[in-house]
């Protein structure tokens, strides 16, 4: 999370990240970090509470303040992480009724770590019924040579409400990117939404060519999942064009849910389309 490099000496193995039941995860390195932090949120019957928060790894969780019945969590990274080698997961819950918010106080930065050895960060998300999810990180960013597997599998309710914004920037100043492999996989009320595979970087054929990037560095997608939205069934294009970045808002088969997804030259104005596409979300 945090790319501090004075941080990089004081990591530690960690035992607690232990996959779910039938799952077979990779070892990893044995220099990497196992990591798994945990956030429940619950509704008391007046306010969303937080009776689950476990930090771990370079994941320490933070309530921050926030108004009305919502609960928001940030995380602040407490090493460099993913590494390479590492497994980390996070595993974020919001149970009947609640509404939870989580976000993160600085971008990811993946970088090399002592193996080529891609790394893992898995994000598992679930929204229970009437419940209210948005994750809202800040950006990933792929740094060169760094190898990294990132996936987020999604659980929702039929009557649950969620927002996932992702960013990526694929590469620093005047670098190549890593190799960057992303799923998001959505199930709503036991059916699948959507299941999206991205890759990245060397040494992918193509990511860089004009049907898929056309020389941009920052890629983001933004869903909506929400059963009072008013579909339409035409897809929106957002942004002013190729050389600035664009966006295309288009609705799920599944839905009723929209996803956008989004290219442009920097982050500042990847946001900007991303943050054009919640808006119009909001008067479809």
């Amino acid at each position: 999370m945090s790319s501090s490099s004075q941080l990089a000496p004081a990591r530690a193995t960690s035992d607690v990240g232990v996959p779910s039941p039938g799952v077979h995860e990779p070892a990893g390195h044995p220099d990497g970090v196992r990591a798994t932090a945990r956030i429940r949120a619950a509704h008391n019957g007046r306010v969303t509470t937080l009776p689950q928060l476990r930090s771990d790894g370079p994941f320490h969780l933070r309530r921050l303040r926030t108004t009305g019945n919502a609960a928001t969590v940030g995380i602040i990274g407490a090493m460099s992480a993913p590494l390479g080698g590492d497994r980390l997961t996070l595993d974020i819950t919001a149970e009947d009724r609640a509404e939870l918010e989580v976000t993160t106080a600085a971008a990811t930065l993946a970088l090399r770590g002592p193996t080529t050895e891609a790394a893992t960060y898995d994000v598992r998300l679930t929204a229970k019924e009437h419940a209210h999810l948005r994750w809202l990180p800040q950006p990933l960013i792929s740094a060169a040579g760094s190898n990294l597997h990132q996936t987020y599998t999604v659980e929702l309710a039929a009557t649950s409400r969620f927002v996932l914004r992702e960013e990526q920037l694929l590469g620093r100043a005047d670098e190549e990117p890593g190799h960057l492999v992303t799923r998001i996989l959505v199930h709503s009320a036991g059916r699948p939404l959507l299941d999206q595979h991205t890759n990245y970087g060397a040494p992918e054929p193509g990511w860089d060519g004009p049907a898929v990037l056309n020389g941009h560095r920052a890629v983001g997608q933004l869903l909506v999942v929400d059963p009072r939205l008013n579909v339409r069934r035409d897809p929106v294009l957002l942004g002013e064009g190729t050389k600035n970045g664009c966006a295309v808002l288009a609705p799920l088969a599944g839905g009723p849910a929209l996803l956008a997804t989004a290219i442009a030259p920097t982050t500042s104005t990847l946001r900007e389309l991303l943050d054009e596409a919640h808006a119009h979300t909001l008067t479809r």
